[in-house]
């Protein structure tokens, strides 16, 4: 008999709400363990390819942030803060090694000061991507095959070019699984609220891709077959580095805000597009870092973001962008003066909120939302 939606989605709540388990029943199945993905962008492929688990490290909500204030200044971002908090708890001692992509000052400053059980591995993208594309793209290659030689050292495995072939199709297809479930939500406003959103695709950091693509294609099907609740709110497309609490996503629900988009690091940024089907694997990873656009963390002389939010807006036919600002994040508050700018001269209406993982109270962040939300 065929779950309904609702049931579905309640099992992609416990997977995004307990990775440990996801880490135990992997270990089970294969003999293999898994490997942490800090944020924000990570050739996950590569790690696929060697049989073990890619796991998304994206901190916690913690209401005190104490141990980890030996090794961070307090104006760190607060993913950071929670998941060096995290490691000193021992949480990540069972995985088998993390990978670091160094964008930003902070994750630098984390990859220097990671001192947990399982080894680091380091890695830099090319930042000027666009104007010397051959040597990007042959830089960001032997970047991803030093990470590649260090996870067949830390792991014991030979990872082959024609098994991360194997593993780029996997994830183009769970790709464009999250893609068309992002459209069915956007068509579907009522019956799929911004919590159920956003936990589908925060599982997928969770789960080995091909099984996420195909519960999620169960789920795409029920969505579909159920009929389409009346919507009577108004649409927004969200952007930033993540949106949580689950509490914050409560709040827009409350106050009649579907996402029909959205433009976060931690979701669309990951599936947004495909990777090559270059013979040489690696090559084609190295090709879609550069040709990926719309991320301050990505830098693009260019700042195409605003446009890429702005086309969202009309194409899902949205009512405003919201735009969440991971405290302390310094490339998305230089980028932030440009976007609105760019929304007033296209007259698209915005709001900024402030996102903090260590928030226990969001009454702010209420006040702002209900009042957009009565403007629109």
């Amino acid at each position: 008999m065929s779950r309904t939606a609702a049931e579905i989605i309640k099992e992609f709540r416990e997977i995004a709400a307990h990775p440990e388990k996801a880490i135990a029943n992997h270990k089970r199945e294969t003999g293999k363990g898994a490997v942490g993905i800090m944020p924000v962008y990570c050739p996950e492929e590569i790690v696929h390819a060697s049989g073990y688990l890619p796991i998304g490290m994206w901190g916690a909500q913690k209401k005190t942030i104490s141990k980890a204030r030996t090794y961070l200044p307090p104006f760190a971002c607060s993913i950071m803060q929670s998941v060096m908090e995290l490691q000193l708890e021992g949480v990540y001692d069972e995985l088998s090694a993390v990978i670091f992509s160094v964008p930003c000052d902070t994750l630098k400053c984390m990859s220097q000061k990671w001192h947990g059980k399982a080894p680091a591995i380091v890695f830099a993208h090319p930042q000027n991507r666009k104007n010397a594309r051959k040597v990007a793209d042959a830089y960001c290659r032997e970047e991803y095959a030093i990470v590649k030689e260090k996870l067949e050292d830390i792991l014991g495995v030979t990872i082959t070019n024609s098994a991360i072939k194997e593993s780029i199709a996997v994830y183009n297809e769970n790709r464009a699984a999250c893609r068309r479930f992002s459209d069915i939500v956007a068509d579907y406003p009522g019956n799929i609220c911004p919590s159920d959103r956003h936990a589908v695709l925060k599982s997928r950091w969770f789960m080995e891709k091909s099984k996420h693509t195909a519960l999620l294609n169960e789920l795409m099907a029920a969505i579909e077959s159920e009929p389409k609740k009346k919507f009577t709110g108004k649409k927004v497309v969200v952007s930033g580095i993540m949106l949580e609490p689950y509490e914050v996503l409560d709040i827009f629900e409350e106050n009649g805000l579907a996402i029909v988009a959205d433009d976060l690091a931690q979701e669309t940024r990951n599936f947004r597009q495909d990777v090559g089907n270059d013979e040489d694997a690696l090559l084609a990873l190295a090709k879609a870092w550069n040709d990926f656009d719309g991320c301050s963390l990505a830098t693009d002389a260019a700042k195409p973001k605003g446009r890429i939010l702005i086309d969202a807006v009309r194409k899902y036919d949205a009512d405003a962008v919201i735009v969440c600002m991971m405290k302390f994040c310094d490339p998305e508050e230089f980028d932030y003066p440009i976007l609105l700018q760019e929304f007033e001269e296209a007259g698209v209406r915005n709001l900024q909120i402030e996102i903090d993982q260590e928030s226990t109270a969001f009454e702010q962040i209420k006040t702002r939302i209900q009042t957009f939300a009565e403007i629109l």
